[in-house]
């Protein structure tokens, strides 16, 4: 299991980047801009789980700790 956590800032194109916190991502927001979402298997689920907590936000996975689930 992986920790995750969410950017309350959203991207230039719109998007709230998806963090693992286990990968210690050299891009993670500042504290003040994150939001706890648990430990998850994979970041596949980190984003379901942030999708379902965050209806209409966009959500993605961060390109260098949650390549599987970046699409944009």
């Amino acid at each position: 299991m992986q920790a995750f956590i969410i950017n309350k800032n959203a991207q230039s194109n719109g998007d709230h980047e998806v963090h693992s916190t286990t990968a210690r991502c050299s891009y993670m927001p500042e504290l003040q801009n994150q939001i706890n979402l648990g430990a998850h298997a994979t970041c596949h689920d980190a984003v379901s789980y942030a999708k379902q907590q965050h209806p209409g936000t966009r959500i993605n996975g961060c390109y260098y700790c949650c390549n599987p689930c970046h699409t944009t």
